[in-house]
């Protein structure tokens, strides 16, 4: 997601600044804010059709123009398709920063995966991604962020002076468990939805084999790892604790990680929401090694460690007690908790999203309505805006990707209209969705070019003309409030 210096970057023009073309736009004035064709990264026959299909089912105008702008704003700006060795290679920014995070990769062309069996443009796309993800994982499976030539040196002016060991092709090197599991996630997805196996070849095979090991190695059984990080700054979320290895911890079989999916360090080594995530990934992987890769101890090997990490949550990743427990956000094993969320996936709201619970399981919907009140202090209410931000961008900044998955993940058509209408007057004019907002004062926004959550939000509006038409089909949704 970057850091403090990647908003430094992407917005050395002004934070926020509403274009003088988005100014009082109205209805007539909604044109398009794609580049034109020719100027398109990437064309995709079916994302087209798709487009042309949802739009006329949506009775808002600026509604329609804003998911006509975002759902296909990844493959319009960010996606470079070619070759490497023979073999389709893709890499995919983040939008605003030259790198490509594997997490947001992953994220950005999952809305594309429904149309993926019937369009060969896309399939070479994932293939060449899968691909990338493979050799990225390879170079270095402590990587968060890599470079788009993978023998250059960070094109990331601000790990320059970071105290870990920086390999050629790394970007950012923050150990994220979720890294590896979006890596995960978009391969099976690929394959379930597809039924093609041509991505899985001796590279991905080595590349699974070395998240499982990666995985099981950062539950530091012995107290040791190979991981360190550490690096100057003024903001604390940006380094790691003692000598770069974290906070103390019992080992107790969850996996350690030392930076959340928005960057930010965390508190406590246990991140319940990407160990959560681990678990299902690790099953996802099972799969693939029995099914695709005819591997089956790298499956056993998988399906162990998922269930050494189901069990260890089960008894230290909660906080209560029965039909009153929530999930933890970070624990330490010595019985100190942290309880907040933050808006990036894996986070606890996410949880039925991702997979990694029942969509209806008690103890997610208990810990989702905590998420969503004054107990989560990263949870911001104002001016008619109510959504979960984090500690990246400060405070009253509501991340609309939180939005998102709160619409996603609930049954409740007023639930689902209500976000809606926020992220409709989230954007500001831009005709985009933005990284972060001010609560009642969405013209106050971080990264204008954030391809994620303009997939997800292209995502999110898809999923509600399957399952909730009639919110779309209004003239206007709900107001937020």
């Amino acid at each position: 997601m970057g850091t403090a210096g990647a908003v430094a970057l992407a917005l050395a023009e002004g934070v926020g600044a509403l274009p003088e073309t988005a100014r009082g736009a109205s209805a007539a004035q909604f044109v398009s804010r794609r580049p034109a064709p020719a100027d398109r990264r990437f064309t995709s026959p079916a994302v087209e059709a798709e487009i042309a299909r949802v739009t006329k089912k949506i009775g808002d105008p600026e509604l329609a123009w804003l998911f006509a702008n975002c759902y296909p704003n990844t493959l319009d700006t960010t996606v470079e398709v070619g070759m490497r060795g023979g073999r389709p290679d893709t890499f995919v920014l983040t939008g605003d920063i030259p790198a490509m995070w594997l997490r947001d990769s992953s994220a950005q062309v999952w809305g594309y995966l429904p149309l993926a069996k019937s369009d060969a443009a896309l399939q070479r796309l994932y293939r060449g991604l899968i691909g990338r993800h493979a050799r990225s994982v390879l170079i270095d499976p402590y990587a968060n962020a890599f470079a788009r030539d993978p023998g250059a040196k960070s094109p990331l002016f601000w790990t320059a002076q970071d105290q870990t060991v920086m390999k050629p092709g790394v970007a950012e090197r923050k150990w994220e468990i979720d890294s590896l599991c979006h890596v995960v996630r978009l391969a099976r997805g690929y394959w379930h939805v597809t039924g093609d196996t041509t991505p899985f070849d001796a590279e991905w095979h080595r590349a699974a084999q070395l998240i499982v090991a990666t995985l099981r190695a950062e539950q530091r059984k012995d107290g040791t790892s190979p991981y360190r990080f550490q690096r100057s700054s003024p903001n604390p979320y940006d380094t790691v604790m003692l000598g770069g290895m974290g906070a103390p911890t019992r080992k107790i079989g969850l996996i350690h990680s030392m930076f959340r999916p928005s960057d930010d360090a965390c508190v406590f080594p246990f991140l319940i929401s990407a160990n959560l995530f681990a678990v299902r990934a690790l099953r996802w992987l099972a799969e693939l090694a029995g099914k695709v890769l005819n591997d089956a101890a790298l499956a056993q090997d998988a399906l162990a460690l998922a269930k050494e990490v189901e069990t260890a949550l089960a008894e230290f990743g909660r906080i209560g007690k029965d039909d009153d427990a929530v999930w933890a956000y970070e624990v330490d094993g010595f019985g100190n908790t942290l309880f907040m969320d933050d808006a990036n996936a894996p986070s606890l709201s996410s949880l039925a999203y991702l997979d990694c619970v029942p969509r209806y399981d008690p103890l997610f919907r208990r810990t989702e309505d905590r998420c969503w009140s004054a107990a989560n202090p990263y949870f911001f209410s104002n001016g008619g805006h109510s959504g979960i931000g984090g500690p990246h961008e400060g405070l009253d900044m509501i991340w609309p990707m939180s939005l998102m998955i709160r619409a996603l993940s609930t049954d409740m058509p007023s639930v689902a209209a209500g976000c809606i209408a926020q992220l409709k007057t989230s954007h500001a004019g831009t005709g985009f969705m933005h990284e972060a907002f001010e609560a009642g004062n969405p013209t106050h926004y971080t990264r204008p070019w954030f391809a994620w959550a303009n997939g997800l939000f292209g995502e999110l509006v898809i999923n509600l003309a399957r399952r909730m038409p009639r919110v779309l089909a209004a003239p206007s949704p709900l107001r937020p409030g």
